[in-house]
């Protein structure tokens, strides 16, 4: 296989893995109703109220945007920009505090928020690879 194709493929493996992620990560509090909850619940007491039901909707609703983008190859610098923005402010005001750990040596830590980071840096320079190559 040669390393064009190769790329490609790898890159389009990876917005898959993302845009799954993503999903799996945003569908289920819809229809459960976690957003509402993280919302008035989190984002309300640390001192968003009273829009934090709506700041836990504008979230989700950027997943969506991203899962999109992921898998149409389409506005990808914005959905990726967007989705760091979320990911660096999740770090700061849930994750920093938990450790690093995920699972295993703690829980809810930054390790899965980094990880997301860095194939979303690694998205957006495929991209921008590929708008320089045209």
């Amino acid at each position: 296989m040669s390393g064009t194709i190769g790329r490609k493929l790898s890159n389009v493996w990876l917005r898959i893995c993302v845009a799954i992620i993503l999903f799996m990560h945003s569908i289920p509090g819809m229809l459960s109703g976690d957003i509402q909850s993280f919302g008035r619940d989190y984002l309300d007491k640390i001192g968003f109220a009273p829009f934090g039901v709506f700041l836990a909707w504008c979230i989700k609703l950027a997943h969506i945007f991203c899962i999109v983008a992921l898998l149409t190859n389409i506005r990808l610098n914005i959905a990726s920009s967007i989705m760091m923005l979320i990911l660096v402010l999740g770090i700061i005001m849930v994750h920093r505090h938990e450790g690093w750990y995920v699972v295993g040596g703690g829980t809810n830590g930054v390790e899965f928020n980094l990880l997301l980071i860095a194939a979303f840096i690694q998205i957006m320079a495929d991209n921008n690879h590929r708008n320089n190559a045209k």
